[in-house]
């Protein structure tokens, strides 16, 4: 289990009361006509995602608080919550 800090509200809870969003980064593919981005493309962009060991960046939503979309790093070898950020500001620096 997951214990999260919402970084906009404070609102404090285990996994089940955020919603998780998937991997952070994951941008379309670009194109202006959306019909001429290949099927390789559109299937890498739906399905295709990283397994990292260690460090991770996902998406969260505070369900039960503000309702806002946030970052979450964690390490995913021991389920470590490293940090929580707003996605406006980014995550922090380690430096």
């Amino acid at each position: 289990m997951l214990y999260l800090t919402c970084p906009i509200c404070g609102n404090n809870g285990d996994d089940a009361d955020f919603t998780h969003g998937g991997a952070a980064g994951i941008t379309r593919p670009a194109s202006i006509a959306p019909e001429t981005v290949s099927d390789d493309a559109q299937r890498d962009y739906l399905y295709m995602r990283d397994n990292p060991r260690g460090p991770h960046h996902e998406l969260w939503r505070c369900t039960h608080g503000c309702g806002k979309w946030f970052g979450v790093e964690r390490n995913t070898l021991n389920q470590q919550v490293l940090q929580t950020y707003d996605l406006r500001a980014g995550p922090k620096d380690k430096t």
